[in-house]
């Protein structure tokens, strides 16, 4: 499926290879990107993800699509496992969750699956 309408994609270096259709998040203060590791991720990289050292088109708001690593419904917020895969993201009293985007399918851990990227946060009081 084609989404290259409605959506903002940017380059950023990667820090170390990055597979397409994972959550990325930013690896240090020069800007550069590395598969995210959990409630850390802003963006989901491009099917063709990047080699270490190389530029990584990084969709940051809009639709694309992402790998599960669990069951996932429509509409499920969603944020990374510790591999840039979206998982749903839950409610942790007292901690806040970063949210990279909200599902738009259903499937389970494997799948490829369209993703509204919209990063939020999901702050719960303790």
């Amino acid at each position: 499926m084609s989404y290259a309408l409605n959506r903002d994609i940017r380059s950023f270096q990667a820090a170390g290879a990055i597979g397409g259709r994972l959550i990325v998040a930013a690896s240090g203060p020069a800007g550069d990107i590395a598969t995210a590791v959990a409630r850390q991720g802003f963006g989901v990289a491009e099917r063709v993800g990047s080699e270490a050292g190389q530029m990584c088109d990084v969709t940051v708001a809009g639709m694309t699509e992402v790998i599960a690593g669990g069951d996932l419904d429509f509409d499920d917020p969603v944020t990374s496992d510790a591999n840039g895969r979206a998982v749903k993201a839950v409610a942790v009293a007292g901690q806040t969750v970063r949210i990279v985007g909200f599902i738009r399918g259903e499937g389970t851990t494997g799948d490829i699956l369209p993703i509204q990227v919209a990063p939020s946060l999901l702050a719960t009081p303790a």
